[in-house]
């Protein structure tokens, strides 16, 4: 596929910022289930992100936390704390629930594989892809057996992981997750994890495409990404006023739990009859 005419780079290229969607609309259903996905996608999000780890088998497997006790039923089923993803066949994943926690209740929600939420998101969407751990080859051959290079992104907090990504599949377009907490074992100061243009920099060397952060941005160093031909991305934003002050120093997309918060703060913002 010509990357110039890509899903992700129509995307890069809207004239407006994107809404992605965070675990899928998970405001209103269970985080990373085929529920919040289906409803991520109905919301009319751009994208819907996702998190993966590999199962002891090596199955690529939608969580957000290296172990279940959060958003699973492990500890009933099985006992004991902190059971990890990573220790489990997918087989033994696959009868754990998944909504039970979530409020109300949604029972019969089990553990989706990445196959599986993409075979759902792309439908009516794409998927923004987070690996939690583990090496880039599982994901790549998943993506490259479905087709759809560039109809994804991909994205990590771990910059390796995504240097690693770019030497197996140059074209892929990357998310850089940040701020990094720490560098050589020194922790660094809220300053010093502002999107600046050493991050910035650093982004572009790796061949990632996107800054996704936290909302320690400025407008001065939105501008700066957008001379280096990165766009920047916020998480997690689930309130109106952020939303807005976001918006208005020209970022490039939102990840929200709830699309429909970051939907309404570009109506309002937008003048009518006019481009974002």
């Amino acid at each position: 596929m010509n990357a110039t005419k890509s899903p992700v780079e129509r995307l890069l290229n809207l004239p407006r910022p994107l809404v992605i969607a965070h675990r899928g609309f998970s405001a209103v259903a269970p985080e990373n289930t085929l529920a919040a996905f289906e409803r991520g996608v109905a919301s009319g999000a751009d994208l819907v992100e996702l998190d993966y780890h590999h199962s002891k088998d090596e199955e690529l497997v939608v969580l957000h936390d290296a172990t279940l006790d959060r958003t699973t039923d492990a500890l009933s089923l099985w006992g004991g704390k902190a059971l990890k993803v990573s220790d489990r066949s997918l087989e033994e994943l696959r009868l754990l629930q998944t909504g039970l926690w979530f409020r109300p209740p949604s029972p019969q929600l089990t553990l989706p594989t990445l196959a599986e939420a993409l075979d759902v998101i792309q439908r009516g969407s794409s998927t923004l892809i987070e690996r939690k751990a583990g090496a880039p080859d599982g994901c790549v051959k998943l993506i490259r057996e479905r087709g759809l290079l560039n109809q994804v992104v991909v994205q990590a907090f771990d910059w390796e992981y995504l240097r690693a990504y770019k030497r197996l599949e140059p074209s892929q377009i990357l998310g850089a997750l940040g701020p990094p907490s720490a560098r050589e074992k020194r922790k660094l100061t809220d300053s010093e994890k502002t999107l600046s243009a050493g991050w910035l920099d650093e982004i572009k060397s790796i061949g990632a495409r996107v800054a996704v952060w936290n909302s320690q941005v400025t407008r001065s160093s939105v501008r700066a990404a957008h001379r280096r031909g990165l766009s920047v991305w916020i998480y997690t934003i689930n309130d109106e006023a952020t939303a807005r002050k976001l918006l208005k120093i020209g970022v490039d997309g939102i990840i929200t739990d709830n699309p429909a918060i970051i939907w309404k703060s570009m109506a309002e913002l937008r003048p009518p009859g006019r481009r974002f």
